[in-house]
């Protein structure tokens, strides 16, 4: 069979003659270039990738050679991609030079891969592509070793600077941006929110376009990464830790482990409860200083092409208000500590990742809503509207409310159904909705109608 033509990497020797090795790449750098020492006014290019071909060993390789060289075979492959390795130099590792700035391996050797002697291509083999897709998903690490986000948090500054495996779920991914440093090079920054049971979010940056690329296609609340080496540092600007990829860090996207399990399906739950919501929280930022006003078609286009939150203030009819309906679908329960909807008789949460479930179990009762909001331009649908700023607005309690009658709900919903209200708004991005984004209602009232008409002049004059 092909396969076995194949040298496995725990079998690589210095001493063995033209090897050829087989493996899925599970890290990758940028392309960067020296001044060649050899040939003054000369660059030399190189790179560096890391391949696994079983659950236990994987290895570095490094290319170096000249741009077109070099950047061709970078654009060849990616991460999650499967290799043919043939004919690469194996050397010893050296501690003192590059490992220091490399992932960290079982392998006492290295490759080195030049245009001269080595060829890398992607392989075409299925048997051989079956058998190492699946390790993508195995960490480099042992998959207990890790820190979770509130030991970060707990740990503080006594982790500024150190370098950590970190296993997280992702909550949201950033803008990216790009920069130019002082002496005209290119660069680019993304951010990625990350969150777990102990913490609702926590900042991880990517420098690297490799790391960029692969994390711009994860799906938020729905990946779960184990992230190998992470350089932890203290932000002072933000007043608390962030982690950042680096040189070091390999990222296994959705891990094959009991512990990552647990995290998946924590976050699918609580990203469908809607638990996430729940640090959005209004005072984050005060409804007085929101001063933007929008349509509803705007809001829909500035959230379409904005990856990052934002507030505005739309004059809308409520189309969808269910008050009517029955009381479990207006008023729910959920856990204090880890927001997870819970029966209302419940003892105990059932999230087996609660940060309370060793505890006295409590919880909180509130309104719970889905509700449209519509003007003269379109609707924007299931908007969240929950205690307390649905007790606000409506202005009963949810003890009040479950004491009214049927016509009496009815009349309540019927009055903000009728009238034009002003709403303070959040948008956020959302994967689960049709339109890719999602609102949260800070504040909602009936709309002064001199207020209506000079705000919708001015909308109106802006077109």
């Amino acid at each position: 069979m092909a396969a076995q033509t194949y040298l496995a990497i725990s079998e690589l020797h210095p001493n063995f003659s033209h090897p050829k090795v087989a493996g899925i790449i599970i890290g990758k750098t940028d392309v960067k270039s020296f001044p060649d020492r050899k040939n003054i006014g000369v660059d030399r290019f190189t790179f560096g990738f890391t391949v696994k071909d079983s659950p236990d060993f994987c290895i570095n390789v490094t290319a170096w050679g000249n741009d077109g060289y070099i950047n061709g075979l970078s654009n060849s492959f990616s991460i999650g991609d499967c290799v043919i390795i043939e004919n690469p130099l194996v050397s010893n590792k050296d501690p003192e030079k590059g490992e220091r700035f490399c992932p960290t391996t079982p392998s006492l050797y290295r490759l080195l891969v030049t245009e001269a002697h080595s060829q890398v291509c992607l392989c075409a083999d299925i048997d051989t592509i079956d058998r190492l897709l699946p390790l993508i998903h195995l960490p480099v690490k042992d998959s207990r070793d890790f820190y979770s986000l509130g030991d970060i948090v707990a740990n503080g500054q006594r982790l500024d600077g150190t370098v950590i495996n970190i296993l997280a779920a992702v909550k949201s991914i950033g803008e990216l941006k790009p920069f130019t440093t002082s002496d005209g090079r290119k660069g680019q920054r993304l951010e990625v929110k990350l969150f777990d049971d102990s913490v609702s979010s926590f900042p991880l940056i990517c420098w690297d376009r490799e790391a960029i690329q692969l994390v711009q296609t994860l799906i938020p609340k729905e990946t779960v990464l184990f992230i190998a080496d992470a350089k932890i540092s203290f932000d002072s600007f933000r007043n608390g830790m962030t982690a950042t990829v680096n040189s070091k860090t390999i990222i296994t996207v959705n891990p094959d482990t009991r512990e990552a399990s647990l995290l998946f399906s924590y976050a699918k739950e609580v990203s469908e409860s809607g638990a996430l919501d729940q640090d959005e929280k209004p005072e984050d930022v005060p409804v007085e200083s929101i001063t933007d006003v929008y349509t509803v078609s705007q809001l829909k286009q500035k959230g379409q092409e904005n990856p990052e939150a934002f507030f505005g203030i739309t004059y809308s009819f409520i189309s969808k208000l269910d008050l009517d309906s029955s009381v479990s679908k207006v008023i729910r329960t959920r856990c204090s500590r880890c927001k997870l909807q819970v029966t209302e008789d419940a003892h105990s949460c059932p999230n087996q990742l609660c940060p309370g479930r060793d505890q006295v179990f409590s919880a909180t009762t509130g309104f719970d809503l889905l509700v449209d909001f519509t003007d003269h331009t379109g609707t924007l649908h299931a908007c969240t509207l929950r205690s307390p700023v649905a007790e606000k607005a409506l202005g009963c309690t949810t003890e009040e409310f479950t004491s009214l009658t049927d016509d009496q709900r009815t009349t309540m919903k019927w009055k903000f159904l009728l009238e034009r209200c002003k709403i303070y708004v959040k948008i956020l991005p959302s994967t689960k909705m049709r339109s890719g984004i999602r609102g949260v209602v800070l504040d909602c009232s009936l709309a002064d109608p001199r207020e209506v008409k000079q705000h919708m002049s001015a909308l109106l004059q802006g077109l």
